[in-house]
This record gives structure tokens, sequence and C-alpha cells, in this order.
């Protein structure tokens, strides 16, 4: 029998086209979609918002698919950084505690890193001169409403742009609820069932926990009521634990973490990436989501 015949009767041709047309098929550039609270130029330089600003563009120069979100802040000069509404996205009304807030999407280039930044933006939440205090350090009373509009925005937004990210990466406590929305309230969604969420976290703790009805107001269908015991008693520690938990894999990005956090990290089992220095953070995090993205067969190099 030669070696053709011997093929065709074990269907071993046929299981090796079969496998080399799956593969052709799903091997394709790894979408990465960055929910950053913070990125420069447009804010003030921190870890957190240096990691946000240079880490999309390493990844997108390492041949993945990206696209950026952070709020848009009253204080970030529109003019300057050459902001202007995105009208087809624009349009949309979130329901928060009862009441309606209007959806406006921003957006703006990065020249040097040729990179897009979406800002979600509602005149109520974020035309302000301060980020989460006021002029006299005092948190802003509706900081836990500005995250759960900032979370949801960025999600309607991704649905109306019909771009499936295979990965989610939050950076910063104002993201941390879209692990929970991701896991429940969106996860039969045709555009993030096949999602993976990383959170890292970063030493950037508030000091005043949000008000006793927390838990009401970050309710949605889908969400258990089990989904909502952190939120309870919903203080910074609170609010990152329950992240953690519904996140697939999570990032130190910080050295130094609330010490109750550091606790918990001791604890959980799913992948997790220490602190990585600034020297060669990207590379480790191109690693660490290649791992996590392997068995899905996305083309992730």
């Amino acid at each position: 029998m030669n070696i053709l015949a011997y093929l065709l009767k074990n269907d071993i041709f046929f299981r090796i086209f079969a496998v080399i047309t799956k593969t052709t098929t799903y091997m394709r550039k790894a979408r990465i979609l960055f929910i950053c609270q913070e990125i420069a130029p447009y804010l003030e330089v921190t870890a957190t918002s240096q990691i946000s600003r240079y880490l999309p563009q390493g990844i997108q120069e390492r041949g993945r698919e990206i696209r950026t979100f952070m709020p848009r802040f009253g204080n970030i000069n529109e003019r300057r950084n050459q902001l202007h509404e995105v009208i087809r996205l624009s349009g949309m009304n979130l329901i928060i505690d009862e009441t309606d807030h209007p959806l406006i999407i921003k957006v703006a280039s990065i020249q040097s890193a040729r990179m897009q930044v979406y800002f979600i933006d509602n005149e109520e939440f974020f035309q302000r001169k301060h980020v989460f205090e006021d002029a006299k350090k005092k948190q802003f009373k509706d900081n836990d409403e500005r995250a759960i509009f900032f979370c949801r925005g960025v999600l309607e937004t991704v649905k109306k742009l019909g771009w499936s990210p295979d990965l989610i990466h939050c950076h910063g406590w104002m993201t941390s609820f879209i692990p929970l929305f991701i896991k429940s309230s969106y996860k039969d969604d045709p555009v993030f069932k096949n999602s993976k969420v990383v959170y890292s976290l970063y030493n950037d703790g508030f000091a005043e926990p949000f008000g006793a009805d927390f838990h009401k107001k970050i309710k949605m269908d889908g969400i258990g009521k089990e989904d909502l015991n952190l939120y309870k008693t919903p203080d910074y520690a609170n609010i990152s634990i329950a992240a953690i938990n519904k996140a697939d894999a999570v990032i130190r990005g910080s050295e130094k973490l609330d010490e109750k956090i550091d606790a918990h990290l001791k604890n959980i089992e799913k992948p997790l990436l220490a602190y990585q220095s600034p020297d060669d953070y990207i590379d480790a995090y191109s690693d660490f989501y290649n791992e996590l993205l392997v068995e899905d067969s996305v083309l992730v190099d």
C-alpha cells in the first residue's frame, strides 16, 4: 500500500486538513482592550499613567490589535490634546441609581505612538477641575457612580464598535467593576463572551468608603446576591478583592500594596504576575498575555 492510499484509508489526510483549516481560521492578531483610569500625557505623570501610556503602544508594536479607554476628566485640555466627539458612538443614556446619564465619546491620538485613546465623558460626572478630590482634598461623594458610569460606558462603546477583545486589561481602582460586569451582566454578550480579564493592582487607594447603598447602585441584570457581598462594605480593599476574585488573572502593578489585598493575593489560585521593573515590564506583560491566550488559538506574536 502506498503512502497516499494509507493516509486516505485511515482518514489521516482529512484530519490533517481539518487541523490546518481550523488553525488558519483562528490564528489572527490578538485583540487587547486597555481600560485605564489615567494615561499620560492627559493627566499628571504617575506610575499608573506611565504604564497606561506605554504598555498599549508596546503591545501594539508587538503585533497586537488594541483599543484604549480612559475618563475624560475636566482638567484635560481638549484643544491642546485635540479631542473631538465621535458622534456615531455618543448619544446613549446609562441608568445609574434610577437616573439617566448621557454618554459622550471623544477620541484623541498620540501621534508619536500611532495610538488612539477613547474618552468616556459626561458633563455631570467629569466636567470638574479635579480628578477624584476637590480643591480641599475632599473626595467627591459620587466617585462610586462616576466609576460605574465609566466602566459601563466603556463596555457599551466597545459593543457599538463591534470589536470583540480577546483580553481586557484593567488599570486602576476606577476600572475594578469591569471583571464583575464581564463575568455576569455581559457574560453572554457575543462581543465579550470569550474575553479574559486581567486586573492590575496599584497603590492607588482612597480613604473614605463608598456609601452604604453602593451595592444597590452597582446591581444589574445577571449580578447575583453573592456577587454583591464585598460591595456591602465598599472600601478600597474590598472593591479590589472583588475585582481579583472575578478576574481571570492578576498583575501587581505596584511593588507595595494594601496589606489586606496583599494577604488575599497569597491565597488565590489563578495566574498572578509579580511586580515588574519599569525597564522590562512590557515584555513580561506580553509574555503573560501569551500564556493566557495560547489556549484560545489566537495569534499572539
